[in-house]
């Protein structure tokens, strides 16, 4: 995935003007693309210097990477990757997944004046959360990091500080959160399915600190009780 990313502390570091944040990875995703489509590459842009007939090596294991364009919510980059046919991952980290279904509408119609077809384009709904066999030890085990890990950030950027009780609001239906047990999750996914009819699903799990017993455990969940039953589901609807 290519995307913006919402840090921006790494602008200085490469000695980047942030200015130049929209034009910096339009450039780069461009260039990117182009260097995926073959061996030796003739390019110049403005960020860097140009490139003339030069191999770019190690090659990928496979023809190509299959290179996806990760979307937080901006209108032009859910444009930028239709112009390009480049498949696109919404992240949906707060706030009410409906109000995200425009970008998917653009998205669509974006694709097929650049004359792509929409439907054969795969689409992605990106979230944070967790699997537990029970609500309770879900919420026990993510939400005291994830209160954590916000108010970290917060902190360095001058947010508010964020209550736990606060954020667990976000697990319910209408919230961003995937925080619950297999049928909790699975009616979660179904219902965003319903609003964006999307084809890939991806669930960042626990930010990396919670126990490796208790993870591993929630990837069984999703593996074996969660997926099984939403593509079930999923198969069903299309055929009705």
């Amino acid at each position: 995935m290519a995307g913006h990313g919402s840090f921006i502390e790494s602008f200085p570091l490469f000695g980047y003007n942030l200015k130049d944040y929209d034009g910096l990875f339009d450039e780069k995703l461009r260039l990117l693309s182009k260097l995926n489509a073959s061996t030796n590459i003739t390019w110049s842009g403005k960020f860097r210097a140009p490139l003339n007939d030069l191999g770019v090596y190690p090659r990928p294991v496979q023809q190509k990477l299959p290179i996806w364009v990760a979307v937080g919510g901006t209108p032009e980059s859910v444009v930028r990757a239709a112009s390009m046919g480049l498949p696109m991952a919404l992240a949906i980290i707060g706030g009410m997944p409906e109000r995200f279904a425009p970008y998917l509408d653009l998205y669509r119609q974006a694709s097929a004046e650049y004359g792509f077809e929409p439907n054969e384009i795969p689409l992605s709904i990106n979230s944070h959360g967790f699997i537990a066999d029970t609500s309770k030890e879900a919420v026990d085990e993510y939400y005291p990091i994830q209160t954590y890990t916000m108010n970290k950030i917060g902190r360095e950027r001058g947010w508010a500080p964020a209550a736990q009780e606060q954020l667990e609001k976000q697990r319910l239906l209408r919230g961003s959160d995937f925080v619950g047990t297999p049928d909790e999750i699975i009616e979660k996914i179904l219902f965003q399915y319903d609003i964006f009819k999307h084809q890939r699903f991806l669930m960042y799990m626990g930010n990396n600190a919670i126990d490796h017993k208790k993870m591993m455990r929630a990837i069984e969940l999703f593996g074996t009780k969660v997926a099984p039953v939403v593509r079930k589901e999923i198969e069903s609807r299309k055929a009705g």
